[in-house]
C-alpha cells in the first residue's frame, strides 16, 4: 500500500464530510496528480511510476464500484484493459474498462452500472467502457482482433475471477483465433500502421506509441506471444526459448526509454499526446539533459538517440515477427532448400547459413550474404536464426576486416550488381552491418537535421539516393526524367555514382564544412577499396561539389552567358557535368519530396544544356554577348516575319530594350512578347499574358507576361496581387524601356508547388485579378494575413539581410535568407515601395521552413543604391518585419535517460 500516493483512511474522512462523493474523489485524484509528478520531476524509474499510477487508478475505481454497483455479486465483474490491463497506465493514457455480466444476468444491473458511469465522469476521469456478456465477448471477439487482443490482456479489479475465467475460456484459440490466425491478423494490422508512417522510423515528427518502431511494435510482439506461449511477459519469453539476453535487454531498454518520452510528453502537452511534435522536441531534450555543441544541437542529439533507439526496435520487430512467421506459419511446409555454396543455402525462398558457425569461421560471410541476395532476385530475405547470427557475429568486423581484400571486393561487387544495390544497402544498414563496415557512415545513423528542409536523417536521405539513383536507371522512369535517364543509362561506371551518393552527406553533424571534409572520407574510401587514381578523384570530387548544380540553378541568373561559362570552368568536362547532374536529380528527390517540381527540373535541365555547350565550345572561348544577343534577335524575327509583323514595329520596340532583356528570354518568348505589344493599343490598359509552356527553360511552370507603363510600386502591387491568387512566384525577370515601359515575366506554381495546368476558369481568375491590380496600383492589394503553420513557428530564426552593389552592372543585390512566412514576397514588395525602390530580378527559393532569395534592385531613378545609411535602414527594416519570436516550453529540470 503506498499511503502517500493513496491513503483510504484520509479518504474515508473526506468521504464523510459531505454528502456528495465527488469532492472527495476529485481531491484524490489531484493529490495523486501532485505526487506522480513530484516522483516524475525526482528522476523515479519509469517502470515504477507508469505502475503507481495504474495502481492508484485501481483504487479510486474499487472506490467507485464499491460506493455505486454491486461489489459481491459473481455475476458481474470490472475488468481493466488495454495498457490499463497491462498495469501500465501514463498521465493521460485512455482507461479501458470491461463490464463483465454473466450470461443471463438480463438488465437488472443497467440502473447500478449507469451510476458508476456517471460518477467517474463526475469526477473527471475520462475512461472508455464497454458493457458485455461473456457470450457477446466471444462474439465480438470472433469478429474483431483489436477486441480479442483487448480482452486476453484484461485484468480483474473487482468481481469474481471464475467470470474472467470464463470468459477467457469463451475466447481461447481453440474456440477462436489460433496463433497462427491471430498472427497473420497482428502481421497485416502491423503492416497497415506502419504504412501510415511511410513505413519508416524517421518521421520529423514521430509518434512514440504508433510508429515503426514505437511502443505498438513490443506491444505486438507480446500479444502474439501472449496467444501463442501463453506470456507476454519479455524475461519469460527468453526462458521460452524465443528471445535472448541480449534481445531482451534490447526490447527492454527501449521500451523503458519509449515509456520515459511518451510520460513526459504526456505532462507537457497536458493531454494524451504522443507525437513528437517540434512544439515540444527542444523542450525534452533539455528535460533529459542533452545541451548544444559546437556540431550539433541539443534537440539534434536527442532525436538521434531516440532514432537509434527504434530502429534498434524496429530491427528487432522484424526479426521476432520472421520467427513467429517461421513457427506458426512455415513449419508445416516442405522444405524447399537450394544450395547457393558452401557457405549459405535458400530455403523456402529466405536465405540462411549452412551451418551456425559459418560467420566466426569465415567472417567475410557477414557481407557475402548481401552481395547473394543481390545476385539472387528471388531470395525474400534472410531466416530470423541466420539474422540473430549476423546480429551476434558484427562485432568480427574490425580494422582488419575493413581492410581485407576479400571484403573490399565484395563491398565493391555489391556496389557493382545490376539489381538490389539499394535493398540491400538498406538491409546492412538495419542489421547494423553497414555502419560497422564503414565506422563514418555509424556515427550519421539516426542523426537528424532540425529543420523542414531536411525530412529524413542523415543515414535515411543517403540511403533514399541510392534508391532514387537506381531509380533513374529504369525504363518506367523514362517519361518523368527523360534527360536524367538518357544520362544514366550511358555513364560507364554508375557504381561510382553510388559511391558518391554513400559520402555526400557523411560528415554531417562534425562542424565545418561536411562537404570537403565528406571528400576526404570518400577518398579514403576509394583508396581502400583499390579503385583507379581517376576513379578516386571523380568520387571525391562528386562529393566536395555535389551542391554546386542546384545552388548554380537556383540562386544564379543562368540565363546570363558569364554565369554559364564559370560553371563549366569549376566542372571543367562533360563527364563531370553528366555524373554530376544525375547526382543533383538524386539528392533533390531524397531530400524532400515536396523540393522537386516541374520549375526546379526545367532549371537543371537548362544549366546542364547551356554547360554542355559551353564545355563542347571549349573552355578557352569565353561567350559572346552580342553575339548571343544576335542570334536570339535573328531567331525572333524570323518568327516575327512569318506572322506578319512589319520589321520596323518590332525594330523600333527592341531599341528601347536593353541587352538583357534578350539574354534573358529565348526567342519564342521573345516573339510572343514582341507580337502582344504589337497589337496591343497603349490606351487599353496592362497588357497581361499567361501561358502554360513546355518550352525547355519553362516547362511544367506558367509563365505571366505583364506590359503596362512603369510604376514605381508595380513590384509590390505583382506580389501582392498573385499572393492573393494563390500563386508561389519562382522566377521574376522585369525589364524597363527607355520610354518608361515595363516588361514584366513572372515564372509562377500554384500554391501547392504545380503548374497551373489549360483549366481556362483559373487562367481567366488569374488575368482579371491582375489587371485589376494593375489597372488601379494606387488601391494596393491588401496583403493577405494567413495563420502561421505549426511547424514553421518552431524554426524562426532572425532573417539574414545581406546588401551590395555590382557596379559593372549598375544595380544592388539583396540576398534574403528568412523563415517562410505565408505572403513574405508580398511583403518584401511593400517594404521595396515604402523605400521608394525598384527591383529588376529576382530569384526565389523555398527550402522547407526557409527561404533564400536574390533581388536585383535600384533606386527610383534606376542606380545603384549608394547611401550606406539608406542600405542599413532597408536591412533592419526587413529583418524587423519578417523576424517572429520563438516559444519556450516550460519543463521540470533535466533529467537522466
Amino acid at each position: 500500500m503506498d499511503h502517500e500516493l493513496f491513503d483510504p483512511s484520509q479518504f474515508k474522512a473526506d468521504l464523510a464530510l459531505k454528502r456528495s462523493p465527488i469532492p472527495a474523489f476529485k481531491k484524490a485524484l489531484r493529490h495523486a496528480s501532485e505526487v506522480l509528478q513530484a516522483r516524475f520531476e525526482g528522476g523515479r524509474d519509469i517502470h515504477k511510476l507508469i505502475h503507481d499510477r495504474a495502481w492508484f487508478t485501481d483504487q479510486i475505481l474499487r472506490q467507485a464500484w464499491s460506493a455505486l454497483a454491486c461489489p459481491d455479486d459473481p455475476d458481474i465483474a470490472l475488468l481493466a484493459g488495454g495498457g490499463y490491463g497491462r498495469g501500465e497506465l501514463h498521465p493521460h493514457s485512455d482507461i479501458d474498462l470491461l463490464i463483465l455480466l454473466r450470461d443471463g444476468s438480463g438488465d437488472r444491473y443497467n440502473e447500478a452500472i449507469s451510476q458508476f458511469l456517471t460518477l467517474l465522469w463526475d469526477i473527471g476521469l475520462e475512461v472508455g467502457q464497454s458493457v458485455r456478456t461473456v457470450s457477446e465477448c466471444q462474439q465480438e471477439a470472433r469478429a474483431d482482433v483489436t477486441v480479442i487482443t483487448n480482452l486476453m490482456e484484461s485484468r480483474l479489479l473487482v468481481g469474481d475471477e471464475s467470470l474472467r475465467q470464463a470468459m477467457l475460456e469463451a475466447v481461447g484459440p481453440q474456440h477462436m483465433w489460433t496463433s497462427a490466425e491471430f498472427f497473420r491478423a497482428k502481421r497485416a494490422e502491423q503492416h497497415d500502421r506502419h504504412a501510415k508512417f511511410n513505413d519508416t522510423e524517421y518521421n520529423l515528427e514521430p509518434n512514440v506509441k504508433s510508429s515503426p518502431g514505437g511502443l505498438r511494435d513490443i506491444q505486438t510482439i507480446g500479444w502474439v506471444a501472449l496467444r501463442h506461449f501463453g506470456t507476454s511477459n519479455l524475461r519469460e519469453l527468453v526462458g521460452q526459448g524465443f528471445l535472448n539476453e541480449p534481445e531482451y535487454n534490447i526490447l527492454a531498454g527501449g521500451r523503458a526509454f519509449l515509456w520515459q518520452v511518451r510520460f513526459a510528453l504526456h505532462t507537457l502537452a497536458g493531454r494524451a499526446e504522443d507525437r513528437l511534435l517540434f512544439d515540444h522536441q527542444r523542450a525534452l531534450a533539455r528535460l533529459f539533459g542533452f545541451e548544444d555543441n559546437d556540431a550539433k544541437l541539443a534537440v539534434e542529439r536527442f532525436m538521434q538517440k531516440y532514432y537509434r533507439i527504434v530502429m534498434s526496435l524496429s530491427e528487432l520487430n522484424d526479426l521476432l515477427m520472421q520467427h513467429f512467421e517461421e513457427i506458426l506459419l512455415r513449419d508445416a511446409e516442405s522444405a524447399d532448400i537450394q544450395p547457393l555454396n558452401s557457405r549459405f543455402q535458400v530455403r523456402n525462398h529466405y536465405i540462411e547459413v549452412t551451418h551456425p558457425q559459418v560467420f566466426k569461421r569465415t567472417p567475410f560471410a557477414l557481407l557475402e550474404i548481401f552481395v547473394l541476395m543481390a545476385q539472387h532476385q528471388e531470395i525474400r530475405g534472410v531466416r530470423a536464426d541466420s539474422i540473430r547470427l549476423l546480429r551476434d557475429h558484427r562485432h568480427l568486423i574490425d580494422d582488419d576486416f575493413r581492410s581485407d581484400i576479400r571484403n573490399t571486393s565484395l563491398f565493391v561487387e555489391l556496389l557493382r550488381c545490376r539489381e538490389g544495390v539499394h535493398r540491400n544497402l538498406r538491409r546492412m544498414n538495419r542489421y547494423g552491418i553497414l555502419g560497422r563496415y564503414l565506422p563514418e557512415f555509424g556515427r550519421i545513423v539516426g542523426q537528424m537535421q532540425h529543420d523542414l528542409f531536411h525530412i529524413y536523417t542523415v543515414d535515411a536521405h543517403t540511403l533514399n539516393l541510392i534508391k532514387h539513383l537506381r531509380k533513374l536507371g529504369r525504363p518506367d522512369y523514362q517519361e518523368k526524367y527523360p534527360l536524367a535517364w538518357k544520362i544514366f543509362c550511358r555513364l560507364p561506371k554508375p557504381d561510382l555514382l553510388y559511391m558518391a551518393g554513400l559520402y555526400h552527406d557523411i560528415a554531417k553533424g562534425r562542424g565545418g564544412d561536411h562537404s570537403e571534409l565528406g571528400a576526404l572520407d570518400a577518398t579514403l574510401f576509394c583508396q581502400r577499396h583499390k579503385l583507379p587514381a581517376w576513379d578516386t578523384h571523380l568520387v571525391s570530387w562528386l562529393v566536395e561539389h555535389h551542391l554546386i548544380m542546384s545552388t548554380t540553378a537556383q540562386r544564379k541568373d543562368i540565363s546570363d552567358p558569364e554565369v554559364i561559362h564559370d560553371f563549366a570552368v569549376q566542372l571543367g568536362n562533360q563527364v563531370r557535368l553528366d555524373y554530376l547532374y544525375v547526382l543533383t536529380i538524386a539528392d533533390i528527390n531524397a531530400t524532400n519530396p515536396t523540393l522537386w517540381n516541374s520549375w526546379r527540373a526545367s532549371l537543371l535541365r537548362q544549366l546542364y544544356t547551356e554547360t554542355k555547350r559551353a564545355l563542347r565550345r571549349g573552355l578557352d572561348n569565353p561567350p559572346n554577348r552580342a553575339q548571343q544577343i544576335a542570334d536570339t534577335q535573328h531567331a525572333a524575327m524570323d518568327i516575327l516575319v512569318r506572322s506578319g509583323i512589319d520589321e520596323e514595329d518590332v525594330e523600333a520596340l527592341w531599341t528601347q530594350l536593353g541587352e538583357d532583356y534578350f539574354l534573358r528570354h529565348t526567342a519564342s518568348d521573345i516573339a510572343w512578347h514582341t507580337e502582344a505589344i504589337a497589337q496591343h493599343p497603349e490606351h487599353r490598359g496592362p497588357l497581361v499574358l499567361i501561358k502554360e509552356t513546355a518550352q525547355r527553360e519553362f516547362e511544367g511552370a506558367t509563365q505571366i507576361f505583364l506590359y503596362t507603363p512603369e510604376q514605381h510600386d508595380q513590384f509590390a502591387v505583382t506580389a501582392a496581387a498573385m499572393d492573393q491568387l494563390n500563386l508561389s512566384i519562382q522566377d521574376a525577370r522585369i525589364i524597363t524601356t527607355s520610354n518608361r515601359f515595363s516588361l514584366d515575366t513572372y515564372i509562377v506554381l500554384d500554391a501547392d508547388g504545380g503548374p497551373i495546368g489549360d483549366n481556362p476558369e483559373r487562367i481567366r481568375e488569374i488575368k482579371r485579378g491582375l489587371l485589376e491590380a494593375l489597372s488601379d496600383p494606387d488601391a494596393y492589394p491588401a496583403i493577405i494575413q494567413r495563420r502561421v503553420p505549426r511547424q514553421l513557428k518552431h524554426f524562426a530564426f532572425d532573417p539574414e539581410v545581406t546588401i551590395f552593389t555590382d557596379h559593372s552592372a549598375q544595380h544592388t543585390i539583396l540576398e534574403l535568407s528568412a523563415p517562410d512566412r505565408p505572403g513574405l514576397l508580398a511583403k518584401m514588395g511593400k517594404i521595396f515601395l515604402d523605400f521608394d525602390i525598384s527591383v529588376q530580378n529576382a530569384r526565389i527559393v523555398t527550402l522547407g521552413e526557409r527561404v533564400d532569395d536574390v533581388f536585383v534592385i535600384t533606386d527610383a531613378d534606376n542606380q545603384p543604391l549608394s547611401d550606406p545609411l539608406l542600405c542599413e535602414r532597408l536591412q533592419n527594416t526587413i529583418i524587423r518585419t519578417l523576424s517572429y519570436g520563438t516559444r519556450e516550453n516550460n519543463m521540470p529540470q533535466s533529467m537522466d535517460i
